[in-house]
């Protein structure tokens, strides 16, 4: 059994910085190996890893039992909930890291990539290109195997080019670009509305057609100001809920 290590951050000071170190934390919770220790660093340890006090530290922890991803015992540590699940609802605030924490978690099957042509409702964010490599997943569940949603993402070909298939089952697609591809990430504008399921996403998602469901659309840019990524991921309404918290500074 390997030790835990959690990810690395660049933290965004503009944010709190509790929240961004939960949203890098549960992140690196939901997307451990399967190998990793269920017991985390000390707290004064995680802090100097994070680069924040042990203060932060603690109110990020409090933020991730009260999920039910871990459990904090005195004199004994703090340890990862081997059957934890998410049920709370997503709390966007902005950051990368709440993106990647967004989409880890749950077993991902690729279900196909390739070259595509650049469907019209992207033209806009492909303006210079014909093509595009598209990947399609499917999340599951990891208890029930229940699929809890599906995506679709259109990557410019020069990075998809540097993609290993493989990571995205492991990973999600902001987590390999930035991470993987060495993409530099510069913004991530997000979209959420309410649709009805048409009859791929009720098949692929087990609902009723013309059903309810959450579709998310997150368009990623680099720090050119170019579209790298379009993430189109339709969620099954009875098992997500968005949260948007302002923060007023």
């Amino acid at each position: 059994m390997t030790a835990f290590a959690p990810d690395s951050l660049v933290l965004n000071r503009k944010l709190p910085l509790w929240y961004q170190v939960s949203q890098s934390l549960r992140a690196s919770i939901l997307g451990r190996t399967s190998d990793a220790s269920l017991r985390l660093p000390t707290e004064e340890r995680l802090a100097a890893h994070y680069g924040v006090s042990v203060l932060t530290m603690r109110q990020a922890l409090k933020e991730l039992e009260e999920e039910g991803l871990i459990s904090r015992h005195r004199r004994r540590g703090t340890f990862i909930e081997p059957g934890a699940r998410r049920s709370a609802p997503r709390r966007l605030l902005g950051s990368i890291d709440a993106i990647v924490a967004q989409q880890s978690g749950e077993r991902t099957t690729v279900l196909g990539h390739g070259p595509e042509p650049v469907p019209g409702e992207l033209a806009e964010h492909f303006a210079d290109l014909t093509e595009v490599v598209t990947y399609r997943r499917l999340r599951s569940d990891g208890e029930s195997d229940e699929p809890t949603n599906w995506a679709e993402n259109a990557v410019r070909p020069e990075f998809a080019a540097a993609i290993d298939p493989a990571d995205l089952e492991r990973w999600p697609m902001t987590k390999v670009l930035r991470d993987v591809v060495g993409v530099r990430i510069s913004r991530i504008t997000d979209t959420v509305e309410a649709r009805l399921a048409d009859p791929a996403t009720a098949e692929l998602l087990r609902v009723p057609l013309l059903s309810p469901i959450l579709h998310y659309t997150g368009v990623t840019y680099d720090e050119d100001n170019r579209v790298v990524d379009v993430a189109r991921i339709r969620y099954r309404g009875d098992r997500f809920s968005f949260t948007v918290t302002v923060e007023a500074r």
